[in-house]
């Protein structure tokens, strides 16, 4: 059987182009168990996986959650705000003491960068990266990915255009690491402020107005802007980024061809893209949604093929 490369997924960077044939070749078989009336099989049964969220979430948890119980694996759930840490507890401690429960995944999201890189050199378990601070967040690049390939029958020599918040966002990261593992051209649009100084240095262009990025890509992926992680203001106003960065019909309309509209979530209705767009039948957000399920399947599967027993 085939293996991934790698002993964990921590992030987009540290796989090959085999590794995420692989991941979509298991991602294709569990799209068609998650669609028949009974969605479950019994492949990890005798595992046990601790979801570690550090940071809120709401769809790549609960995503993360219902991938688990279809591969009919133990789950643990962990609440960063209800524990021990909040008494001073390291993450090691907190962690080894969930490891002695008999742990063999798991899957973590953290505020700080590397979070899970470090953990991965001091436990003895599989470590999944849900969201590393404003770095990776490698199974959203990979549904999105996945997305792009069933809607437009490959990535490779498609053109991509990340727009909005670059700099905030651990997706366009990745995203940009697994689209040009693939042979796809990626392209940012955002106002100046939000494009990250090192972009350019992974070999993708820069376009600071919407209606020309719009016009030369064949997917848009729309991130929302991340005032959470803002200590100053980027751009004077929400108004303002809207009427410059805001994606609307009316837009689409003028450039007058076909483009596959992505989102992440959670989406901003009315600021960077309008209801129309995002429900819209060239919008794949909900696909994405319904991926995200199969790909964390394989993800999770894969790994849990390397555990010796």
């Amino acid at each position: 059987m085939k293996q991934l490369s790698v002993e964990h997924l921590l992030g987009i960077k540290y796989l090959k182009n085999t590794d995420i044939d692989l991941i979509f070749e298991t991602a294709d078989q569990f799209k068609k168990v998650i669609n028949r009336p009974i969605k479950k099989v019994p492949s990890l049964r005798d595992i046990t996986i601790a979801n570690l969220f550090f940071e809120n979430s709401t769809r790549t948890k609960l995503s993360f959650e219902l991938a688990e119980k279809r591969l009919s694996a133990d789950i643990l759930n962990f609440s960063a705000s209800q524990s021990s840490l909040k008494k001073g507890e390291t993450l090691i401690d907190t962690v080894n003491n969930i490891l002695a429960m008999k742990v063999d995944i798991i899957v973590m999201r953290h505020g700080n960068v590397g979070a899970g890189v470090f953990l991965s050199k001091h436990v003895d378990a599989k470590i999944i990266n849900a969201g590393d601070g404003t770095h990776e967040h490698p199974t959203q690049a990979l549904l999105d990915s996945y997305s792009i390939r069933e809607k437009l029958g490959k990535v490779k020599g498609k053109k991509i255009l990340i727009v909005g918040d670059v700099l905030h966002s651990r997706v366009a990261l990745s995203n940009i690491f697994a689209l040009q593992l693939q042979g796809a051209t990626v392209k940012v649009c955002g106002p100046t402020t939000l494009i990250p100084k090192y972009i350019k240095s992974l070999g993708v262009e820069i376009e600071t107005d919407l209606k020309k990025a719009l016009e030369w890509c064949d997917v848009a992926n729309v991130l929302r802007v991340q005032h959470e992680r803002m200590d100053i203001n980027y751009f004077p106003s929400t108004r303002e980024y809207t009427q410059l960065y805001g994606i609307n019909q009316e837009i689409l309309d003028r450039i007058g061809k076909k483009i596959v509209i992505m989102h992440p979530g959670p989406i901003n209705r009315g600021v960077e893209i309008t209801s129309e767009v995002a429900d819209s039948s060239d919008s794949i957000i909900l696909d994405q949604v319904e991926n995200g399920v199969a790909i964390r399947m394989a993800v999770i599967y894969l790994l849990a093929q390397q555990i010796k027993r």
